[in-house]
């Protein structure tokens, strides 16, 4: 039997790949809004080291979620699945294509493929784990969810608070381990078809030229103010999740006196770099997903576009 669910294109691809710029040229072809993927998109202030879209690209087409919460505020990926469906409805019920554009890959697992059912958050759980942590360290919370969930750990950072507290807290509310929770299967079916193209250049040396020629840009439009601006903030602190993010870390920690100007610009190319590799790594467990080069396979991937449409 024929699918009927409207459609829907899911571009995905590393940092610096050229998602934003071919996402609204495809917008403007096939009369589409684009849905930003990108866990950084979502906070205010927060506009020249996420390179969001410019005033005149937002003029020209239509984009949803993003500027969603201040920088202290926490977005989750069971937060963004809601929101973006419901903008996903929105575009379609206008007779429009929804454009579903970005990197952060738990976002478009949470979306398109639903997210496991676990223990709901504690606030009570979370206070005692956050006192434990000023009492120990995030190291030996770290520590302690290697112990019960390895799986967990290794995917974890020993300075990301906010993911090691939720496992734990899973732990302690549940008996299971988070890795156990998402181990189970979901009944989740997306009330779109989505066309999944992944844009990567085949060799690494481009990739990693784009990343580096966008983060100069970045300091040259006076990204190191942006954040300047965002630490006179008494309610942002370096270990939220908005100030982990890649290039806002590294310059956080070069305002605190941690490098020198060379230093941080090489902390933070270094730092992209490595989120690209992860990006990619999560990529290829994409298995319905069809990979173009854009810079040799532009043609072909417009192409399997068009196919999919028409």
């Amino acid at each position: 039997m024929r699918d009927q669910r409207p459609l829907a294109v899911a571009l995905m691809g590393p940092t610096a790949s050229g998602k934003t710029a071919l996402a609204v040229e495809w917008a403007q072809r096939w009369a589409g809004e684009i849905v930003s993927v990108d866990s950084a998109l979502v906070y205010r202030r927060m506009t020249i080291g996420t390179a969001k879209p410019d005033a005149a690209t937002l003029a020209q087409v239509r984009h949803h979620l993003l500027d969603l919460r201040e920088p202290p505020q926490t977005y989750s990926a069971a937060d963004f699945a809601r929101d973006a469906l419901a903008a996903m409805r929105d575009i379609q019920q206008r007779g429009r294509l929804p454009i579903l554009a970005g990197g952060t890959g738990l976002y478009f697992q949470a979306l398109l493929d639903g997210l496991s059912p676990m223990p709901e958050a504690d606030p009570a759980l979370r206070a005692q784990l956050h006192a434990e942590a000023g009492q120990r360290g995030w190291a030996s919370l770290h520590a302690e969810l290697a112990q019960v969930d390895p799986l967990a750990a290794a995917r974890i950072h020993a300075t990301d608070p906010q993911r090691i507290v939720r496992a734990l807290e899973v732990w302690r509310l549940s008996g299971r381990t988070v890795s156990d929770w998402q181990a189970q299967p979901s009944a989740h079916r997306l009330p779109f078809r989505v066309l999944k193209l992944v844009i990567a250049p085949q060799n690494r040396a481009v990739l990693h030229a784009r990343i580096a020629q966008r983060f100069d840009a970045m300091l040259e439009a006076g990204f190191l103010d942006e954040v300047r601006a965002l630490r006179a903030d008494p309610l942002l602190q370096a270990d939220l999740p908005a100030m982990r993010a890649v290039g806002y870390r590294q310059a956080w920690q070069h305002l605190d006196g941690g490098s020198d100007a060379e230093q941080f610009r090489e902390r933070a190319i270094a730092a992209t770099r490595q989120l690209a590799k992860r990006q990619l790594t999560w990529l290829r467990g994409e298995l319905d997903a069809c990979w173009f080069d854009p810079e040799q396979q532009l043609l072909a991937l417009n192409e399997a576009l068009s196919r999919f449409l028409q």
